[in-house]
Order: C-alpha cells, then sequence, then structure tokens
C-alpha cells in the first residue's frame, strides 16, 4: 500500500471533491485520482461514487475512511508528542461543549492554562450531547464537556461537577414569586425547550412521560440563546443549568427557580474522553489541568 495514496484518498474523503483535495494537497486533480484508481486497484472495490456535487464513500470507501482518519490523527500526536520534547509547550486540544455548560468556568480555565502553556492552541465547537459523544466516538475532538451525560461504553468521565435543571423566568411571570417549582407547573406553562437531541432534553421528556404529563412546548431550538431571550420577553419559560443564563440573572433578566424533582436536582455536567485513544500531549495536560480545577471535580 501507498502512504500518499492514503493522504491522498484520505482528504478526499474529508473535502468530498477531489478538486478541492487537489488544492489542499497542492497538486493537479488527475494525480489524486490516479492515486484513488491505484487504492481501488489494490483493494479490488470502488471507493468512491462521483455525483454532480462531488464525490460520495462508497461501503468499501467507509472502511477505508476511518482507518486513514485514524492513521493521520495517530501520527499527527506523534509529530505533537516528538515536538513536545523539545519544547514541553506546543499542541492543540480540541473541546466540543454542550452550548451554556461551563459558560463562564471553561473560558477562565483556558485562560489560566495559557498562561502556564501560551503556545497550546485550542478548538472549541458547541453542539448537543449526541453529537459530542459521536465526536468523541470517531476522535473528532479530544475532550467533551457534556451536560447530563448517557454515555456509550467508550467514553470516560475524567471530571464532573453539579449543575441542577432550575426554572428561568421573566420576572413579571407568576412563577418568579414561587420559591420552588414542580414539574406539574411547568408542563402547564409555554415552554420553550432545546430539541431532543440535547441532554437536558432528553432529561425533560423522560421525566415528563413517565407522569403523563404533557408540557405545552412552542419554541424549540439548537441555540439556546434563543431560549433564554424568549422567556427574557415573557412569551414562554425555559429550564437549564443556572450557569446558563448568569448573565441575565445578574441583570435581573430572568429569576433562576429550583425545580420540585430529585432528577433536575442531581444533574452534572462532565468532562469526558475516549477511553481508548492515547490523546495528545496538549489535550493530556489540559486534561489533568481540568481535574485539578473543576469545581466538585471528582470523576464517578
Amino acid at each position: 500500500m501507498n502512504f500518499t495514496a492514503f493522504r491522498y484518498f484520505n482528504e478526499v474523503a474529508q473535502s468530498k471533491a477531489i478538486r478541492r483535495a487537489a488544492d489542499r494537497l497542492h497538486v493537479t486533480p488527475s494525480a489524486v485520482s490516479r492515486q484513488i484508481s491505484m487504492l481501488e486497484h489494490q483493494l479490488g472495490a470502488p471507493l468512491l461514487e462521483r455525483t454532480n456535487s462531488g464525490v460520495e464513500l462508497t461501503a468499501a470507501g467507509v472502511m477505508l475512511e476511518r482507518y486513514t482518519r485514524t492513521l493521520f490523527r495517530d501520527l499527527e500526536r506523534v509529530r505533537e508528542g516528538i515536538a513536545a520534547f523539545r519544547s514541553l509547550d506546543q499542541g492543540e486540544v480540541k473541546i466540543h461543549a454542550m452550548e451554556g455548560v461551563l459558560s463562564n468556568l471553561l473560558p477562565e480555565m483556558i485562560s489560566a492554562f495559557l498562561a502556564q502553556h501560551q503556545r497550546i492552541d485550542f478548538q472549541v465547537t458547541t453542539c448537543s450531547s449526541d453529537l459530542i459523544v459521536e465526536a468523541l466516538i470517531r476522535d473528532e475532538t479530544d475532550i467533551g464537556i457534556i451536560y447530563n451525560p448517557e454515555l456509550r461504553f467508550e467514553i470516560e468521565v475524567v471530571a464532573e461537577r453539579k449543575e441542577p435543571v432550575v426554572c428561568l423566568v421573566c420576572p413579571h411571570d407568576e412563577l418568579a414569586r414561587e420559591p420552588l417549582v414542580t414539574l406539574q407547573q411547568l408542563c402547564k406553562k409555554p415552554l420553550a425547550l432545546p430539541r431532543p437531541s440535547f441532554g437536558l432534553r432528553q432529561l425533560f421528556d423522560r421525566t415528563a412521560e413517565a407522569r403523563l404529563y404533557k408540557p405545552r412546548i412552542v419554541v424549540e431550538a439548537n441555540n439556546l440563546d434563543i431560549l433564554r431571550a424568549t422567556a427574557v420577553l415573557g412569551t414562554c419559560v425555559t429550564i437549564g443549568p443556572e450557569i446558563s443564563a448568569r448573565r441575565e440573572i445578574d441583570a435581573g433578566l430572568l429569576i433562576a427557580i429550583p425545580i420540585d424533582q430529585e432528577s433536575f436536582s442531581n444533574v452534572r455536567s462532565a468532562v469526558c474522553v475516549h477511553q481508548e485513544r492515547v490523546p495528545s500531549y496538549a489535550a493530556n495536560a489540559f486534561v489533568k489541568f481540568l481535574k485539578s480545577r473543576f469545581p466538585v471535580g471528582a470523576a464517578r
């Protein structure tokens, strides 16, 4: 097998187009096509299907893409590790985090880490819990920060903190006068909730269904800012960790009220990694930093 062919195929698989791959590799499209054809001949199966918009992977191509993605990710980690032996301070950390979770704490931790390791770079992506787990499993991120995680066996929790779900309402809402809100009261209000791929929504749906409640969900979004903005206007009530609404609460725009529901009180946000993957030097150093600084920090 030819290492160059693997590299060319991996670039095509990522860019979904031979011409885009060629541009990134600084070679001609015909050179990329020749290498792909050599691979297909050696493997005895087509790897790509040409479409009007580019290329799609065949079943064999999907298998090879998984291999090459891991191969080049591991090679990058080796490169970072060798560089780290020279400088003890080079590399990149990729983090996927639930929007709103640790919104204040994570930037503070990154800033504190960079004060000690100025040459480390960070890439932070916000998305739903399901997508964070998928990114960890596909080795597309080093660290996942998940709210109310339902984890798979490949994922390891290395640090966590208690982050109860609270009711978030504008000061003029009738619930704002309540010291404690029941789930039944919530389900009678117009609700603004995240989409079902979010761990927070999955928890709410399970709890409401178990009690045969039929909530009035009038706004559904994959952006928590939209949900909080709707609550600020008094149109709906929303839920979430108090830390996600800290700015609105401090400004007097929202009030956080505890919910009388044990499953909501015991929710945690978790720092997760893939337990079978060897992290890069930079990622491993930041994981250790998180574990030492996480406010409630113990892993399960």
